[in-house]
């Protein structure tokens, strides 16, 4: 076949003087987190909540005039992967991200989007420096931070459970060691150090944790604050009800996913998890009514926090007129949007106002909400 050289050169010079054009068409925004991996059920909520946002905005005409485009990639909750997703998100030429899930891959990420000016909220990064160090002006997230999680978690263990003897154990992880330690230090801050007669990291993603199971035992810890997420989790509560040992278990947000209770089965009956409160509000109740139509399911953690994360980036880019870094976080931290997590704006240091914690407990294979 001959190919007409001219042709084929005029529709190169149309198709690259046209590309930018058609770039600056659409408002594209990163969603960055775990989609795949034992932590993919925290991260596709996020993905489910932020398209049914946009899908909704972009039918009534999208915002500031243009379309909106998500960009999707996934971390696998791994802070070695994180700093790529990251970089590819910023080459695909996001204005702002949505994410990340997990805190050791939001702090591998965080600094990178900080280098480009561009604006990140979490529904889940619970690390407190996030927020509070103020290294990070370009960091919102729609999720309480750990220290606010910690005093829940250490009010319960020493008012409510009445603990005699805490064994504290974490993931080694930046989430699970973070939360475990505060844990510890408001534990200890309130005049119980005593009380704690092991505080022991053990490898995340072993298939045998004999060695510190016994180690409780010998112990004779009557409580376990987990620090970690819920793959973990559900293989230590197994090998604890195996050795028949009635102790208490609580563990924070990154336990509560239904996936532990499936998992861990009969085991997960009457353990504790922190976590953001169950929202009961006419936009929560829309968000889920959107979900089950469109999934035909309920939806998975981090949902509601995800699906305000949308609301309140795009809320703040109308009303900054732009994706400018200087608009967009002025317009984050004085503007307040209705989300299904209730009315929210953002703190001097990123950090959602308006939005509480919980308890829950599995009764009868499901958690349920024990203090507000």
């Amino acid at each position: 076949m001959k190919i007409n050289r001219k042709a084929v050169f005029a529709f190169a010079c149309i198709f690259m003087a046209s590309a930018p054009a058609f770039a600056a068409e659409t408002i594209k925004i990163g969603i960055g987190g775990a989609h795949s991996g034992d932590l993919a059920s925290y991260g596709l909520p996020t993905v489910k909540a932020a398209e049914l946002v946009v899908e909704e905005r972009n039918a009534a005409g999208g915002i500031l005039g243009k379309q909106i485009e998500l960009i999707k990639e996934d971390d696998a909750c791994k802070p070695e992967i994180a700093t790529n997703t990251a970089t590819k998100l910023i080459t695909s030429g996001v204005q702002a991200v949505i994410g990340h899930i997990c805190s050791g891959a939001t702090k591998a990420a965080i600094g990178i989007y900080k280098g480009s000016n561009l604006v990140c909220i979490s529904p889940s990064a619970t690390a407190p420096d996030f927020t509070l160090s103020g290294d990070y002006p370009n960091f919102f997230r729609t999720i309480s931070h750990d220290f606010l999680q910690a005093d829940l978690q250490a009010d319960f263990v020493l008012n409510n459970l009445k603990a005699q003897k805490i064994a504290i154990i974490h993931d080694k992880g930046e989430y699970g060691k973070g939360i475990a330690t505060i844990v510890k230090e408001k534990i200890e801050k309130a005049g119980f150090k005593d009380k704690i007669v092991v505080f022991e990291g053990v490898t995340s993603g072993a298939v045998d944790y004999a060695a510190i199971v016994q180690k409780i035992k010998h112990e004779k810890a009557d409580t376990i604050v987990w620090g970690g997420y819920h793959a973990d989790a559900s293989k230590i509560i197994k090998q604890i009800r195996q050795k028949k040992m009635q102790v208490n278990f609580i563990g924070p947000d990154g336990l509560k996913d239904e996936t532990f209770i499936q998992v861990a089965g009969a085991d997960a009956e009457g353990v504790y998890a922190s976590g953001p409160s169950t929202p009961k509000n006419s936009l929560a109740e829309k968000a889920r009514e959107q979900h089950i139509k469109k999934y035909g399911e309920e939806p998975g953690a981090f949902y509601y926090q995800a699906y305000s994360a949308t609301l309140a980036l795009l809320n703040a880019i109308q009303k900054a007129g732009s994706t400018d870094f200087a608009a967009l976080t002025k317009a984050l931290k004085s503007e307040s949007v209705d989300t299904p997590i209730g009315k929210i704006s953002f703190d001097k240091n990123g950090d959602a106002t308006g939005i509480s914690l919980s308890m829950y407990k599995v009764e009868k294979g499901k958690f349920v909400e024990q203090v507000k």
